[in-house]
C-alpha cells in the first residue's frame, strides 16, 4: 500500500495542521460530536487532509459513505443513492471531490436534496467555494477552510514515518522533502516513497532527480514566500524595474506557481496603478490566462514582461481608496434608501441618452464624496471627459 494511504488519518487526533477545525476546541469537531447534521464544503491546498476529514466524519457518524468525483459524476448515480436510502433513518454521506467542477445544472439537481437532507453532502475543493459554487449551494452548507500543513508539523511527521518504515535519509534530504512539498503531506510521502525505491539511503540529489522544483508555495520557508512576494509588489509600486525582476526571479527559481505570481500582479495593477493606466489591468488579466495555459519554463517570460510594464506605469490608488471609503461608510451604518426614480420600475427616471448623454438628477438621497482623482496618467483624461460631459450638458 502506498505510504500516503498507509498514513492517511482515520481520527480527528491524527489529522495534522487543522487544529482550528478538529482540535479540542475546533468548531467542526464540536458540531460532529454534538450530532448536528449539516452539509459542508472543505477547501484548501492539495494534501492538507480534505478527503481524510470527510472520511473521518463518515466514520464518526456511522453513515453509509459514497465516494464520488465531480469530473465523472453522473446525476443518475446520485439519484440512485437518494432513492436507496429514501426510507432509511440513517442518512448517507455523499462525498464529492473536486466539487468546484460541478456544472451549474448538476448543482441545481443537488439543491432540493440538500434542502430536504436526503443525504449529507460534503464537497472538497482546491478552489475557493465563494467563487466556484453558486450562491444557492453555499447558502445550504457550511464552508470550512483547511490550511497548508506547516513545516514544523511536516518535519515531525516525516521523522515518525522514517522510523516506522526503516528508511534512512540525511538531513539535507529531510529538509528538501519538507520545504519542497509546500504543505502537501501527500506529495511529501509520494516523493519519499519514490526516492526510497531508488536508493537504500535517501539523499537530496535523488529527491531532486524526481522533483527538480518545489511545488505550490515553493520559495522556501513560509516567511521567505511572503517576504519575497511583498518585496516584488513593493518594488513594482516603487517603479524599480531591476528590483522587481530580481524578486520575480527568486520566486520563479523557488518554484512559486506562475498563477500565484500573476494573481498578485493583477491585484497590484488595479490597486496601485488603476486608471492612471487602465491597460495595466488588461495586460495582467491576459498574463494570468496565458501562464495558466503554458506553465514553466515559458511562463517566466510574460511574467517578466508584465512586471516591467507595471513598474514603468504611472501609479495611482484613487479607485482603491475610493472603494475602501465607500465600504467603510456602509459598514458604519450609512444605509441610504434608493430614490424612487432609480428603482426597478421607476417613475420619473430621466434617461441620460435622451438628453445627449447626461442629465442633472439625484442618484443618492444625500451628497457623498468618496472618489478623489489624483490626475495621474490617464486619470487626467478621465477627469477631462467627466468634466466635459457634465459641463456641456449643464450649459
Amino acid at each position: 500500500m502506498p505510504l500516503a494511504q498507509t498514513y492517511r488519518p482515520s481520527r480527528f487526533e491524527e489529522l495534522l495542521g487543522q487544529e482550528h477545525l478538529v482540535g479540542n476546541d475546533g468548531v467542526l469537531r464540536k458540531l460532529i460530536e454534538k450530532g448536528v447534521a449539516f452539509h459542508a464544503f472543505f477547501y484548501g491546498p492539495p494534501g492538507c487532509g480534505k478527503t481524510s476529514l470527510a472520511r473521518i466524519i463518515a466514520a464518526r457518524t456511522d453513515a453509509p459513505f459514497y465516494d464520488m468525483n465531480a469530473t465523472s459524476l453522473k446525476i443518475d448515480e446520485v439519484r440512485k443513492v437518494f432513492k436507496t436510502h429514501a426510507q432509511s433513518l440513517q442518512k448517507p454521506l455523499l462525498f464529492i471531490d473536486e466539487v468546484h467542477r460541478l456544472s451549474k445544472t448538476q448543482q441545481e439537481v443537488l439543491l432540493p436534496h440538500m434542502e430536504r437532507f436526503d443525504a449529507i453532502i460534503i464537497g472538497t475543493s482546491t478552489e475557493n467555494p465563494y467563487y466556484a459554487l453558486t450562491a444557492a449551494m453555499r447558502s445550504r452548507a457550511h464552508l470550512f477552510e483547511l490550511k497548508p500543513i506547516d513545516k514544523k508539523t511536516m518535519a515531525a511527521f516525516l521523522e515518525k514515518v522514517l522510523a516506522r518504515e526503516g528508511i534512512d535519509a540525511d538531513d539535507a534530504a529531510k529538509a528538501y522533502l519538507v520545504n519542497s512539498s509546500g504543505g502537501d503531506m501527500r506529495a511529501m510521502l509520494n516523493l519519499l516513497e519514490a526516492a526510497a525505491a531508488l536508493s537504500k539511503k535517501v539523499t537530496r540529489e535523488t529527491l531532486m532527480r524526481i522533483r527538480p522544483a518545489s511545488i505550490q508555495a515553493g520559495s522556501g520557508e513560509a516567511d521567505s514566500h511572503y517576504d519575497l512576494t511583498s518585496a516584488l509588489i513593493k518594488s513594482i509600486r516603487g517603479s524599480d524595474i531591476d528590483a522587481a525582476l530580481y524578486y520575480l526571479a527568486r520566486l520563479i527559481e523557488g518554484g512559486e506557481p506562475p498563477e500565484f505570481i500573476a494573481r498578485r500582479l493583477a491585484i497590484l495593477a488595479s490597486e496601485d496603478i488603476g486608471n492612471a493606466n487602465p491597460n495595466a489591468l488588461n495586460l495582467a488579466a491576459s498574463t494570468l490566462s496565458i501562464v495558466k495555459t503554458i506553465g514553466y519554463p515559458e511562463a517566466r517570460i510574460p511574467l517578466a514582461q508584465l512586471a516591467v510594464y507595471l513598474a514603468s506605469s504611472p501609479k495611482s490608488n484613487s479607485a482603491y481608496a475610493a472603494i475602501n471609503a465607500a465600504q467603510k461608510a456602509v459598514r458604519e451604518g450609512l444605509l441610504l434608501p434608493v430614490p424612487n426614480h432609480l428603482k426597478t420600475h421607476p417613475e420619473g427616471y430621466l434617461y441620460p441618452h435622451d438628453f445627449g448623454g447626461w442629465v442633472n438628477q439625484d442618484y443618492l438621497k444625500q451628497s457623498l464624496r468618496f472618489y478623489e482623482s489624483r490626475g495621474i496618467g490617464f486619470e487626467k483624461t478621465l477627469n477631462e471627459w467627466h468634466e466635459k460631459i457634465t459641463k456641456e450638458t449643464k450649459t
